[in-house]
């Protein structure tokens, strides 16, 4: 079986910082987004419950310093990588981002049984790209997966819900996006990080996937990003002292009133 991981490369927003209520994103560095490294664990459980020759190939659009992201998930078990990078992919949304890694997929994947995205990226938590390339590509796709079980052709997904958990079998080919999973993630060995060294990331361009320019990248977006802003600090809130159960009562009634909740 063929498996495909997709993989963002984002700043790490623990160490961003604002200036005038702007984001200063010069000297932070950049990670692999959290969501990914389970989807690419994710992926890899996969690959050992398929067994055979079953592969996992990654798959990332960005900058050509995404690279040394990519290495780290041939570094933790991936076959292969390649990298979809070109002026006329960057700053698209979901939507155009969609459409080239669909591209992406039928150019270099087009036998995949299963797409494993993380379930949003850090950078604007939109959770839309994964099943917009489920439907590119017609298939099925289920989101906020917490776990995953492979046997033949069908996959079993545990799913979280506001309800709790909830079970959901897909016949394959499909799409799942995974959350923070019930498992842990795996370590690179020093084998790995050698493989990793060595292997070279192809990088293709619109035209190496048969993307059309035009609806991918800022071309082919129907949104933009007009502004960004740091959230307003919280402020301390309000004690009610509990020592007096029915003092305090009266005192978290009083806020609400204050509040204009009551």
């Amino acid at each position: 079986m063929k498996i495909v991981v997709f993989i963002k490369q984002v700043l790490d927003n623990t160490k961003l910082k604002f200036s005038d209520g702007k984001p200063v994103m010069e000297g932070v560095p950049m990670m692999m987004n959290p969501f990914d490294e389970y989807a690419l664990e994710t992926a890899l459980k996969l690959k050992e419950q398929a067994g055979g020759d079953s592969t996992v190939t990654v798959i990332s659009l960005g900058a050509p310093n995404a690279k040394d992201i990519i290495k780290k998930a041939i570094a933790a078990g991936a076959d292969e990588a390649f990298l979809l990078s070109d002026a006329a992919l960057n700053d698209g949304d979901s939507t155009a981002n969609a459409y080239a890694l669909a591209k992406g997929v039928q150019a270099l994947a087009p036998d995949f049984g299963v797409l494993v995205f993380g379930q949003m990226a850090l950078d604007d938590a939109a959770g839309q790209t994964g099943p917009k390339v489920a439907e590119i590509l017609d298939v099925p796709s289920l989101t906020f997966g917490k776990n995953v079980e492979l046997q033949g052709e069908t996959l079993t997904v545990f799913r979280e819900s506001d309800r709790g958990i909830e079970i959901y079998e897909m016949q394959l080919p499909g799409v799942i996006c995974m959350m923070k999973c019930d498992y842990e993630l795996r370590s690179s060995n020093i084998k790995g990080v050698m493989k990793a060294n060595k292997t070279e990331i192809p990088v293709k361009t619109p035209a190496d996937i048969a993307l059309e320019p035009a609806l991918a990248g800022v071309a082919g977006s129907a949104t933009r990003m007009v502004k960004t802003w740091q959230r307003p600090a919280k402020s301390g809130g309000k004690v009610v002292d509990g020592a007096d159960a029915k003092a305090a009562i009266n005192q978290l009634l009083d806020h609400l009133r204050e509040a204009k909740v009551l």
